[in-house]
């Protein structure tokens, strides 16, 4: 590989990704005193947390009473039981105090009267263990992830955290089981870069682009999950993908839950407010997973709306106009411009979109990886983290709940920082990099770069996506779960046949579309594979031939491995943490998933 040559940087902490969650890490690691890089193959006000809109979750009861234990019952219901109750705790105990430090260093919230923080319904947020629907979701109109997003890259500017932009990371660079950096390319020049750390954190985000249609920007390529496949490391709970209820029909653009909560709700062909016969209690408010399958079932019977029947209404046309301008004034523009649609006056057309994933990378509530190593679940992998929805630290184990993600960004980000404060110390020694340790990455990147096959990335990726949304959909059954495995392997045969028109290293878009399908791709296989594992419904994995959930046989984490050479999936399983970190609140059991 003499053909490329690397520049050298040293950091104590290098993140990778800058929305929500690698800005909060960056930020908490940089006040630690620690020399802070921040990798990001987009500015960082273009990262997608800034398209994050509804709000942020936190038990402040600014709008009534409200407790963190019933934030706690909420999120542990929401999961399916799945999630990891010592880091829910973790979450919804340090989620007011995480709001506020938003709002102390700017974040410019909406309002009550008195001049609080103010609130707004979300699905499945309750009070009093499930009586009825509560305000915890802390708003900015609905702007929320955008006014954050601003604020906490300003916040990290003045922290002096050194920012490296439109950055493509490309692997990382381990030794001996140890994270000691990663290699990235700038875009801008083609240059190579090695970033040496004493701990690198992935704030990579999702792979919602994996699917045909999604919520996510283009640039959700799961970008961590694949670098962390291709070093021998799982991901967990991969099989369990949200469809958001109300993406605009054709587009895909998101329509927060905010807009339910602000009292919009769903109708079908007959007008008819069905979500009242699937959750009597909770209606239009009830969990994603729960919306979503009975929007599927109306469409299915017959009773969607529509010339095809295969979308459903969604009604804001009976609000207040001033509440609409004042409180949802990006869903109006955003409804007029991919819609054709005045909220005022007509219904928005909405179909389940793939919006969020809950597995990725496994790691503590500090924020550190841990794998499965002989007979400890949660072995530490040194030098490596992870945060954000590129993480799955599992607090949303099968199903995240509205709202739940952002506090998770800040949280955990914030806690990445503390961590990396007790553990690090500022500008201690580390050991050369040798070429031995990049020169595979090298390799790849050459490889595809000089790819001539007969086949083009676009082509490939779009048959990936037709793919995901056929075959592992809202409801899966074991029939098509398997049709997607072996249409994945098949389309994992075809990237030999892979065609790069482009051979530059400057702005190489076809090079970097390229590298981002390898991601998509390796990430869609584990999912697919792991949802034909799990043979049961839980949660976002809604199996029509197990239809119940087993809580005997499946009361635990998938971790996938995957093979690069062969594109086949190895599974293995981890203990789900049905423990609390104090005896301030008992384990939570299983329960009637009624809401």
């Amino acid at each position: 590989m003499a053909a490329y040559e690397f520049i050298d940087h040293t950091f104590d902490v290098v993140v990778v990704g800058a929305g929500g969650s690698g800005l909060r890490a960056a930020l908490g690691a940089a006040e630690k005193g620690l020399k802070t890089a921040c990798i990001t193959k987009v500015f960082p006000t273009r990262s997608h947390t800034v398209a994050a809109q509804g709000g942020i979750s936190a038990s402040l009861g600014n709008m009534g009473k409200d407790d963190w234990r019933w934030h706690m019952y909420d999120t542990v219901k929401g999961s399916d039981w799945l999630g990891d109750q010592d880091s829910i705790e973790y979450m919804v105990r340090n989620a007011p105090a995480a709001v506020y430090e938003l709002e102390h260093w700017g974040v410019p919230f909406s309002r009550t009267p008195e001049g609080k923080i103010y609130q707004r319904a979300f699905g499945g947020m309750t009070s009093n263990y499930g009586e009825a629907p509560i305000q915890r979701t802390c708003a900015a109109a609905d702007r929320t992830g955008h006014a954050m997003l601003h604020t906490m890259y300003g916040q990290s500017l003045s922290k002096s955290v050194e920012f490296f932009i439109e950055y493509f990371a490309l692997d990382l660079i381990m030794e001996n089981g140890v994270c000691v950096g990663i290699t990235a390319w700038k875009l801008d020049d083609g240059t190579l870069h090695r970033f040496r750390a004493q701990a690198t954190v992935l704030a990579t985000g999702g792979y919602g682009r994996a699917y045909f249609s999604a919520t996510s920007a283009h640039t959700c390529t799961g970008d961590g999950g694949g670098m962390a496949l291709r070093a021998g490391l799982p991901l967990q709970d991969m099989e369990f993908v949200q469809f958001h209820p109300t993406g605009i029909y054709g587009s895909g653009c998101l329509i927060t839950e905010g807009s339910r909560g602000e009292g919009g709700y769903l109708t079908n062909s007959e007008g008819e407010r069905f979500m009242e016969r699937y959750a009597p209690t909770v209606k239009d408010l009830a969990p994603r997973d729960m919306v979503s399958r009975a929007m599927t079932l109306e469409i299915r019977e017959g009773r969607g709306v529509g010339p095809k029947k295969d979308h459903i209404f969604l009604h804001l046309d009976h609000l207040d106009p001033k509440i609409l301008a004042e409180r949802l004034p990006g869903i109006s523009e955003t409804a007029r411009i991919f819609a054709g649609v005045d909220v005022t006056k007509q219904p928005i057309p909405v179909i389940p979109t793939v919006h969020y994933n809950m597995g990725g990378l496994q790691t503590n509530y500090h924020g550190e990886v841990v794998t499965l190593k002989g007979k400890e679940p949660d072995s530490v992998v040194p030098g490596l983290f992870a945060v954000g929805e590129a993480a799955c630290v599992s607090v949303h184990g099968s199903n995240r709940l509205g709202s739940n993600s952002l506090i998770d960004l800040v949280v955990f980000g914030r806690a990445v920082g503390l961590r990396l404060g007790e553990i690090l110390k500022p500008g201690a020694s580390q050991p050369e990099l040798t070429a031995a340790q990049t020169d595979p990455h090298v390799a790849r990147l050459d490889r595809f770069r000089n790819a001539d096959g007969s086949t083009p990335t676009a082509e490939l990726r779009a048959e990936m996506q037709a793919i995901m949304q056929e075959d592992a959909a809202v409801y899966r059954t074991g029939e098509s779960l398997q049709n997607g495995c072996n249409r994945l392997q098949a389309l994992w045969q075809k990237k030999s046949d892979i065609k790069v028109s482009d051979r530059g290293l400057v702005w190489n878009t076809d090079l970097m579309e390229t590298l981002e399908f390898e991601n998509l791709i390796a990430q869609a296989v584990v999912t697919v594979e792991s949802g034909n594992n799990r043979t049961e419904s839980r949660g976002a994995h809604a199996r029509e031939d197990f239809p119940d959930r087993d809580d005997k046989t499946w009361m635990k984490h998938t971790l996938a491995y995957l093979d690069q050479t062969t594109g086949k999936v190895k599974v293995d399983y981890r203990p789900v943490h049905n423990y609390t970190m104090s005896k301030d609140i008992d384990y939570i059991p299983p329960k009637s998933r009624v809401y």
